[in-house]
């Protein structure tokens, strides 16, 4: 796992030089993905994951859990507008001007599409001078076979309809084909791009576990494991069951593969990179 951390000597002579006003105020901001929420604390993270990572922050009321229509295109004024208000509005009220994003699927696009677009809204800047860097729980960045065939009408099961909701337009982005054109015109930090003006760091999912017998396929809920392992077959077998891992990983950087870093070596399937899972929750809130 890469550090992205100031040796503990270097990280202490600038916290001693610097005067006390130009200290930063640490913040988090949690980022969802496809879907239109209204309680992303308790439907899309919940409160366990959301209050461990909580306590890395030097200040607790310092986390922002955001809740926009994802359903929508990235730049759409229900998404990234969205996204930006609640953001500017964060760092401005709470004087953040050391953000940590935590996004999750859905949610890198859209972070995305801001970090890559700064003149398109005149709250971009602002929010993307705070950002620290941005932590990608796999990130859709290429999109992923399970859109293409949800617009070309498969019918998946109940049990993974949060995954993608149907044909709505955040859906029809996700197509593999979409996301190449925007990846190729209006995205950075893919390859050959230019790269992102902050750190985009990406925690990749591996496999799916749903083993009736094995502790470990309940982390997250065992029905959306279960469906996981059905909508791994539309994938590579390097996958968290919605995302193949090179999507994960085609904007930004690698921070690390799942069962490089969580306690056991345990792999992520898509549902449990938004939970307390395996010590990620931990990881994050170390990061702070």
């Amino acid at each position: 796992m890469m550090t992205r951390k100031l040796p503990l000597l270097a990280t202490l002579v600038v916290a001693l030089c610097a005067p006390l006003s130009a200290m930063a105020a640490t913040g988090v901001a949690l980022v969802h993905g496809t879907g239109n929420q209204s309680d992303a604390y308790n439907d899309y993270w919940k409160s366990g994951m959301v209050e461990s990572i909580r306590q890395g922050l030097p200040t607790g009321s310092n986390m922002l859990v955001i809740n926009c229509d994802f359903e929508e295109y990235m730049w759409d004024d229900a998404a990234a507008g969205c996204l930006a208000t609640q953001l500017h509005n964060f760092i401005t009220s709470m004087n953040i001007d050391d953000l940590v994003v935590i996004t999750h699927s859905n949610g890198g696009n859209v972070m995305r599409w801001i970090l890559s677009n700064p003149t398109w809204d005149s709250r971009y800047p602002a929010i993307i001078d705070s950002i620290r860097w941005v932590n990608v729980l796999a990130a859709s960045s290429a999109g992923t076979p399970l859109a293409d065939a949800v617009m070309a009408g498969n019918v998946f099961e109940a049990s993974v309809g949060w995954l993608l909701g149907y044909q709505n337009d955040a859906v029809r982005m996700q197509q593999t084909s979409w996301m190449a054109y925007y990846n190729d015109n209006w995205l950075l930090g893919t390859s050959g791009r230019p790269t992102l003006p902050v750190g985009f760091w990406n925690v990749v999912g591996t496999d799916v576990e749903s083993a009736v017998w094995d502790p470990d396929s309940y982390c997250g809920g065992y029905t959306e494991n279960v469906g996981l392992e059905i909508t791994q077959e539309w994938l590579n077998s390097c996958s968290d069951g919605f995302l193949n891992c090179t999507s994960q990983n085609a904007a930004g950087r690698l921070w690390f593969y799942d069962y490089s870093a969580t306690k056991g070596g345990e792999p992520l399937s898509h549902n449990q990179s938004r939970r307390k899972c395996f010590y990620l929750d931990l990881i994050l809130r170390n990061d702070i």
